[in-house]
């Protein structure tokens, strides 16, 4: 039976990258809602078989501003409570921490570029456990992070964040950092995030194009058996 995997997205460039691949050779059929342009009122909260909250370069505490993210917080709270398969990446993985109750605020620099992950024991149980082996390198764009919310597990740390990744029983994750980055498409990131790029020390267009050609083959890899991993998981 063919189901459905709803990807709300807040701009462009930042979509499922390689895991709409995977999620459509398992039976997913992939529709995008826009943040901010498509109505997210007329998504019902619990039905769709999968829910992914994309990646975005604004703050998952500026409702004030982007009345949108209150609607998606709602939308997450509801998943949530009723245990519905459900993701979320970077600035997804805040809202998420939010919906759950946990503080999300500015770290104390922005982490971007490709860089390992550390992986706890549960880590390394858990789907990420390709990303445990050795050379395994991600991609990293964010400026904020969160605290662990109650009841979540943490899966992954860095210097910078040390809350890469949680787990919130079986059918909710979270990623603070990019696993469905791919290398096609990568020069839009470039340019979408230009502005942020110029103003990070020590981080470079040349620096992170070379990076993307060297390391995003083997993400892809990687993330496409992480991916797999949690969905073979789901108590659904």
């Amino acid at each position: 039976m063919l189901k459905t995997a709803v990807a709300i997205r807040h701009v462009q460039f930042e979509d499922l990258g390689s895991f709409e691949e995977v999620l459509e050779r398992r039976g997913y059929r992939v529709h995008y809602y826009d943040a901010g342009v498509d109505p997210l009122w007329t998504l019902e909260p619990v039905k769709t078989e999968l829910l992914v909250v994309l990646g975005g370069p604004i703050g998952a505490y500026e409702e004030a501003g982007y009345p949108f993210l209150e609607e998606e917080l709602r939308l997450l709270q509801a998943r949530l409570a009723a245990g519905r398969p459900t993701m979320g990446i970077c600035l997804g993985a805040q809202l998420m921490a939010r919906a759950l109750g946990a503080k999300v605020y500015p770290g104390p620099w922005p982490e971007i570029g490709f860089a390992p992950i550390r992986l706890t024991a549960e880590g390394r149980e858990s789907c990420l456990a390709p990303f445990a082996e050795e050379g395994a390198t991600v991609l990293h764009w964010h400026g904020d992070t969160f605290d662990l919310p109650d009841g979540a597990v943490r899966l992954a740390s860095t210097a910078v964040c040390r809350n890469q990744a949680f787990a919130w029983g079986r059918n909710a994750i979270a990623f603070q950092f990019h696993p469905e980055a791919r290398l096609a498409g990568f020069e839009r990131w470039l340019i979408g995030h230009a502005c942020e790029i110029a103003r990070t020390e020590g981080v470079t267009v040349p620096g992170l194009r070379a990076d993307a050609d060297r390391h995003a083959p083997a993400i892809e890899e990687r993330a496409a058996r992480c991916l797999s991993r949690w969905l073979d998981g789901l108590d659904v």
